[in-house]
């Protein structure tokens, strides 16, 4: 599959390859794969997600971890269509975050693009740079190492 791009994982895919379910996967579709590169997830921020009821009630921010999270799902969905491990037993764990940093607050209502681009991978381990956009504004960035258990 490598090179060859796809357009699009709708939330059915996107759960064939990771095991995140609510209320923790933080991704609602991944576009613009090309396998082995890059690809897009979108998160459609909404106010009923558990995190807004402590953080913070009066004035709900999506906290950064949460940030950090959807771009590492956007990423794992990536390896999983890279490595043709759909409806296998994947797991990805974070070895780093390098680098982070928060530019704008991810309010509910806001839909975030999660711009993931492989630096390092093909193995076990692989390295991305990520980047949350909200309305063409960077929200947050980051550099993430995670590494593959494919438990099948």
């Amino acid at each position: 599959m490598t090179g060859e791009a796809i357009t699009e994982a709708d939330i059915h895919m996107i759960q064939r390859i990771i095991p995140h379910r609510y209320p923790f996967l933080l991704i609602d579709k991944v576009k613009d794969i090309v396998p082995s590169v890059s690809c897009t997830g979108i998160k459609n921020v909404t106010f009923n997600e558990p995190h807004f009821q402590g953080h913070f009630p009066q004035t709900p921010i999506m906290p950064g971890v949460t940030i950090i999270e959807a771009m590492a799902q956007t990423a794992a969905v990536l390896v999983g269509v890279s490595l043709d491990l759909i409806g296998r037993d994947l797991l990805v764990y974070f070895m780093s975050i390098d680098g982070c940093k928060f530019r704008r607050k991810v309010v509910p209502g806001d839909v975030m693009e999660l711009r993931m681009t492989v630096k390092r991978g093909g193995g076990k381990i692989w390295k991305f740079h990520g980047a949350a956009v909200v309305e063409g504004q960077l929200a947050c960035e980051a550099e993430v190492t995670a590494m593959l258990d494919v438990r099948d």
